[in-house]
């Protein structure tokens, strides 16, 4: 098993290149029977083959922000903002790994929303989570 530092520093490298046209370097961090899972859609991409081919055939262009990394062992979570062809879609990732890679990622997306005036005299506007 990687210690917390390296698995970070995998993660941040994992990021960086994502959104570029890398797919090995992109791929590296997974297990060849990888499962990554869209729970919203109800999809499941089985091992790092399909995950690859889904990656390289996307049409849309993609410009990626990682807002926040935190993790311990074998779970680690990323905040981001993904921009599809420009359009914002906040996205949190859930990596578990085994071992050396990733054996699981979950993905939850969530497009952004204005907040309400209604709420305003209670809270702040936090950081803009745009690319």
């Amino acid at each position: 098993m990687r210690d917390d530092q390296s698995i970070r520093s995998a993660l941040e490298r994992h990021w960086s290149v994502s959104a570029k046209d890398e797919p090995d370097f992109v791929d590296e961090i997974y297990h060849d029977d990888v499962e990554v899972e869209y729970p919203q859609s109800g999809e499941r991409i089985l091992g790092k083959a399909n995950l690859r081919a889904l990656r390289v055939a996307y049409p849309a262009d993609l410009r990626f922000r990682v807002w926040r990394i935190r993790g311990a062992g074998d779970l680690w979570v990323t905040e981001y903002v993904i921009a599809y062809d420009g359009k914002p879609v906040n996205v949190v990732s859930v990596m578990e790994f085994r071992g050396e890679k990733v054996g699981r990622e979950t993905l939850y997306f969530a497009d952004p929303f204005d907040a309400p005036a209604w709420r305003s005299q209670w809270v702040e506007r936090g950081p803009n989570f745009t690319v």
